[in-house]
């Protein structure tokens, strides 16, 4: 992906989200012909030259300084995380041999994973790629093993699955996270050949992927409450909790449960009864898996 066209389109969607009344300006100059603040308007705030500011819009990053550059984020109230992307839109560390990198799961993590019999978990590898669960994870989310390795991905599912529209209750708050996450990534591993091919593939089959991707906003994974609507148990309310593995920032472990006692609970039980009379699930996509 294009760091200048990156670093350009985000400080225009931040600069638009804001308005004068917002940061303590009085609105000027008649009728505003963009939304959000004026560029003259953000460097006002920022403490530089308009023509700087500017030059920094366009995507001429390499020569500011860091002091100016927690000025520029201080005025477009930027998240904590906003401000970690910013800087790596700024200064870009190459990444492209560990985003070939082939994606490990760790024996000993995919048996944590089989032992959490009433909890469904997986590992989201780069790209939202799930390369590792466990049987309740599969009962709950989806058959990972029956999807080819190479399209196993949580945010193309959530896209071009309707059986994903349908599980997820809203819908769209999910939609939006993830993109904001992949979004967050992307700036990670700007170099990702196959991020780039997930990114576009997204854009031409789904409108909504291209108007929350155009949002520019980013987010890291974190805990939240999800509803869903399962076609066998029905609606379960449950807890998401996601866990940066120390031995591989780019793994995240997600794990979803449900209050105890709860009709949720209560339903999580039987699914889990249901899978341990089943044929054993294929666990991962393998130690290694090619071409990821």
């Amino acid at each position: 992906m294009d760091q200048r066209t990156e670093l350009s389109e985000f400080l225009r969607s931040r600069r638009a989200r804001l308005r004068p009344e917002d940061v303590g300006l009085t609105p000027y100059g008649g009728r505003r012909r963009v939304p959000g603040l004026r560029r003259e308007e953000l460097a006002q705030l920022a403490g530089v030259s308009v023509a700087y500011y500017t030059r920094l819009e366009q995507g001429h990053g390499q020569n500011v300084s860091a002091s100016v550059l927690e000025a520029i984020a201080g005025a477009l109230r930027l998240s904590e995380t906003e401000r970690d992307h910013l800087g790596r839109l700024v200064r870009p560390v190459p990444s492209r041999s560990r985003a070939a990198r082939p994606q490990r799961v760790r024996p000993t993590l995919q048996q944590l994973l089989d032992t959490m019999e009433g909890v469904p978990a997986y590992v989201l590898g780069r790209r939202t790629d799930v390369i590792a669960w466990n049987r309740l994870a599969c009962a709950l989310l989806g058959d990972f093993p029956a999807v080819p390795p190479q399209r196993r991905n949580m945010i193309r599912q959530l896209f071009l699955d309707p059986a994903a529209r349908e599980l997820y209750v809203e819908w769209e708050a999910k939609a939006a996270d993830l993109v904001a996450c992949l979004r967050l990534e992307a700036g990670r591993h700007p170099d990702d050949p196959q991020l780039a091919a997930l990114v576009g593939e997204l854009s031409v089959k789904s409108e909504e992927f291209r108007r929350l991707w155009a949002a520019h906003n980013v987010r890291d994974k974190g805990h939240g409450v999800k509803r869903l609507l399962h076609p066998l148990v029905g609606e379960l309310t449950v807890a998401c909790e996601t866990f940066v593995l120390p031995a591989d920032p780019d793994q995240v472990l997600v794990t979803y449960h449900a209050e105890p006692g709860s009709p949720s609970a209560e339903s999580l039980r039987l699914l889990a009864s249901w899978t341990l009379e089943a044929a054993p699930a294929e666990h991962s996509a393998s130690v290694t898996r090619p071409g990821a």
